[in-house]
């Protein structure tokens, strides 16, 4: 998708996050899994920690946590939002949307439009390209993007391939016009024919309607997601960076999709990225999968890795298939 050529006038606010309280180690899982070698296995995936939610702890929960940091300081808000997109893989229910419980949970104003967007690791992206084109198009003010996710639900105790690599999590992004920020444009895209290497394929409708309900397990191709992110991820940045007439050396940092050190080293390599241009904090959370990219935003700011004035490039990329990416020009007004 290339339609978009000229950046639009939106600023992030502020950025809040929650983890849950469980901490998994590489000893907890040797403690369970003892025939795995989780020397090689950290080598590869770099993540030595991942966050786990509890048992009746849900995406909306983790959700409404990181957003209520944004919102406790600062009642107003809650009546001057107008937008809140849930982004999720994880949903409490097939339906309704969650993001209409989280409008009733965070005691927003019924003239609130609130949606749920399904999406993975590029669900921050797609959700700042929904965020900024009803601020611009006049149909929001403020918009409140909620990513969460908890996979972990998903993984099976001695699955290999996702146990070490996935985190629960949540990020809460406000998000409003502005005078000096800007975002945009954006390169967006999808390839269906690679659905099934990353999917839960039981509990939706195609399996009810063949009476097959079991355990709603993932499942991931890890070669084949591993091809398709050396084979995307590359092309999207190039064709942002030709849109934008810009160059690697414009690029003050970038912010990746956490997938894991093997996917983000071998990105760098292939796209010749200075490694301390691009931040990176899967060791100490995990890929906490669409909250993955403010996480690191809120990190790097919190670090003095993002600053003030910064061009930033954000990318995202996994399930669906799908990818996504922006420039983000840092400001405060």
């Amino acid at each position: 998708m290339t339609k978009q050529s000229s950046p639009l006038p939106v600023r992030i606010e502020v950025i809040e996050y929650q983890l849950p309280d469980n901490i998994e180690t590489g000893i907890s899982l040797i403690e369970q899994n003892p025939e795995w070698s989780i020397v090689e296995i950290e080598k590869k995936t770099g993540i030595n920690t991942r966050y786990i939610s509890d048992q009746h702890e849900t995406a909306l929960d983790l959700g409404l946590m990181a957003a209520n940091k944004i919102l406790v300081n600062n009642e107003n808000l809650r009546s001057e939002i107008d937008v809140l997109i849930f982004v999720t893989q994880s949903p409490d229910y097939v339906l309704p949307a969650s993001a209409c419980i989280l409008q009733e949970k965070l005691n927003l104003q019924t003239n609130c439009m609130a949606f749920d967007v399904n999406q993975g690791c590029s669900g921050f992206i797609y959700g700042m390209a929904l965020s900024s084109s009803l601020i611009t198009a006049g149909l929001a003010n403020k918009v409140l993007l909620v990513c969460a996710d908890t996979y972990t639900k998903y993984i099976a105790p001695d699955d290999r391939t996702c146990r070490p690599i996935f985190s629960d999590g949540a990020a809460a992004t406000l998000i409003s016009s502005s005078v000096e920020s800007q975002i945009g444009p954006f390169e967006l895209g999808t390839d269906g024919k690679g659905a099934l290497n990353l999917l839960v394929e039981n509990g939706g409708a195609r399996q009810r309607s063949r009476g097959a309900i079991q355990d709603q397990k993932l499942f991931m191709d890890g070669a084949k997601v591993f091809m398709f992110s050396m084979s995307a991820v590359p092309k999207c940045v190039e064709n942002l960076l030709h849109k934008t007439n810009k160059s690697i050396s414009d690029i003050d940092l970038f912010v990746f999709h956490q997938a894991s050190k093997l996917v983000l080293d071998n990105i760098i390599r292939h796209l010749s990225i200075p490694p301390e241009k691009v931040y990176c904090n899967y060791a100490q959370i995990g890929n906490t999968v669409s909250a993955s990219i403010p996480i690191g935003l809120k990190d790097a700011l919190d670090d003095g890795a993002l600053k003030h004035g910064d061009l930033v490039m954000m990318v995202g990329f996994g399930v669906g298939y799908s990818w996504g990416a922006c420039l983000l020009k840092w400001g405060v007004k």
